[in-house]
């Protein structure tokens, strides 16, 4: 069987160490929800090179299902949707239908399609059950950060669980992404805080009442996610002053000292 078959989330990458953030070493548990690296050595690839993935048919349902939702906002007036099967979709026309969604849309219409796909894949009153049975606590926010890291595999790549520091206290809820997938096959710093970053922080925070703050790092595309933690305002957090990557964003501004996506 196809899901029987799907390797475990594991990496031999070395953690980078952030302030605030120690590292321990959690025993590998087997699951069925992870994409797996071609690589043999498990390792994302350098930067500047795309790391190769194994999609099973559990992730590429996962990659068309959101596709979908998201092209009913990424066709043109007057262009039909795109009808391909739930099966048909990849992760690049995943990451090309979040590219398209971009256009013509300021970075918080941008945030919002996301905020409305996100709720679409949720049956109703999702949110407020989500509050009642995880309540801002300790033991929420470790119990998404352990969550995260099966569930959301073929989505940024391999990841693991981290002990941080949040309002003084140390606990298991946060998530080190080696190599975000991604930023990594989009290339675009807009499109990673647009798209992924802000919408979601945004979405566990306000909607499901569980604070989450993403850290990008965008010198090696990992990133760090700490449950608990609220996040910055926008104009306080250091990715609103990023760049672009100048030689691998198709979109890119080089002269611009900040990503023009993050400026509207």
């Amino acid at each position: 069987m196809e899901l029987l078959s799907m390797p475990t989330c594991s990496s031999r990458l070395p953690p980078r160490r952030l302030p605030g953030i120690r590292r321990r070493r959690w025993p590998s548990r087997p699951s069925v929800l992870c994409s797996a690296i071609a690589d043999p050595s498990g390792a994302p690839a350098p930067m500047g090179q795309k790391t190769e993935y194994r999609d099973g048919l559990f992730e590429k349902a996962f990659m068309g299902l959101f596709a979908r939702k998201m092209e009913k906002f990424a066709s043109s007036a007057g262009e039909a949707a795109d009808k391909r099967s739930l099966w048909d979709w990849d992760y690049e026309s995943f990451v090309d239908v979040s590219r398209r969604v971009m256009v013509g849309r300021n970075r918080s219409q941008q945030q919002q399609v996301v905020r409305e796909v996100l709720l679409s894949m949720l049956p109703p009153g999702a949110p407020a059950q989500f509050r009642k049975l995880f309540p801002p606590t300790r033991w929420a926010a470790e119990f998404n950060a352990a969550l995260t890291v099966p569930f959301f595999n073929w989505l940024v790549g391999p990841s693991e669980v981290v002990e941080v520091e949040v309002n003084g206290v140390k606990q298991r809820s946060g998530v080190h992404i080696k190599k975000c997938r991604y930023l990594e096959n989009s290339g675009c710093v807009g499109q990673c805080v647009n798209m992924c970053k802000i919408p979601t922080q945004d979405f566990f925070t306000n909607e499901f009442g569980l604070p989450l703050t993403m850290i990008p790092n965008f010198e090696d595309m990992s990133c760090e996610m700490i449950y608990g933690q609220a996040p910055p305002p926008f104009e306080e957090d250091p990715v609103a002053k990023q760049s672009c990557y100048a030689n691998i964003c198709s979109i890119a501004s080089p002269n611009s000292a900040v990503c023009p996506k993050l400026q509207n």
